[in-house]
């Protein structure tokens, strides 16, 4: 049997959207056959989060995370199909999950389609500068500031982000497991980040220092 390694529990993750321990034991049952074990996960009912995305998203939680000693609080809506799944312990420790990540990861955006395209010309310019002064040859410039893009959506989006709890996962794969396991699209709506002593930033609506930044109205569904 195929030595089960973690990277080959990531695949399958990230193949199904299933959780780490299904998807460990689907790879066991299927001594390490990466395409058999995914069709052991859908004969138990654990098919791939993606089928489920263009569901409409109209039920869900507004969870909260307040930081030891109250200087920095997270607000975040997370959106599911049902009330019932809104009410499950899974759901809601997703929620409580993803305020405790936007509290410590900082994210601005929600999503890389999020990015708006100054932000994103602005990035791409400080990019390229940053490669001529690296003295990077003229041909692989524009590879090199896509790269660099990829690398910045990684800090900034909150789906793109490793999960702090779980640096393998990203968030978006953390969100992936959950519609896996309770059979309903997921969605993050918008969040909402505040520090302490930041009064100014949002006085000028940039968010407290980058921190409380109302990110993005809810998506069309």
């Amino acid at each position: 049997m195929a030595e089960i390694t973690a990277q080959l529990v990531k695949q399958l993750r990230e193949r199904t959207g299933a959780g780490m321990m299904e998807c460990k034991g689907a790879l066991v049952e299927a001594k390490g056959d990466l395409a058999e074990a995914e069709v052991v996960l859908r004969k138990r009912g654990i098919t791939s989060a993606g089928k489920k995305a263009s569901r409409t998203t109209k039920q869900g939680l507004i969870g909260s995370y307040i930081h030891h000693g109250g200087q920095l609080g997270v607000m975040v809506e997370v959106n599911c199909e049902s009330d019932f799944v809104a009410r499950t312990e899974d759901f809601i420790e997703l929620v409580h999950d993803i305020a405790m990540h936007i509290a410590a990861a900082d994210p601005r955006f929600i999503r890389k389609e999020d990015v708006t395209e100054d932000v994103l010309n602005k990035e791409r310019e400080i990019a390229r500068a940053r490669a001529v002064l690296e003295g990077k040859p003229e041909k692989i410039l524009d590879r090199i500031v896509e790269g660099r893009i990829a690398k910045f959506y990684e800090e900034v989006c909150l789906l793109d982000q490793p999960f702090v709890k779980e640096a393998t996962l990203t968030v978006e794969q953390l969100v992936k497991t959950k519609i896996a396991k309770l059979g309903e699209n997921i969605t993050v709506s918008r969040f909402v980040r505040f520090k302490v002593g930041d009064v100014a930033a949002v006085e000028s609506g940039h968010g407290a220092g980058g921190d409380a930044i109302p990110v993005a109205e809810p998506a069309a569904q």
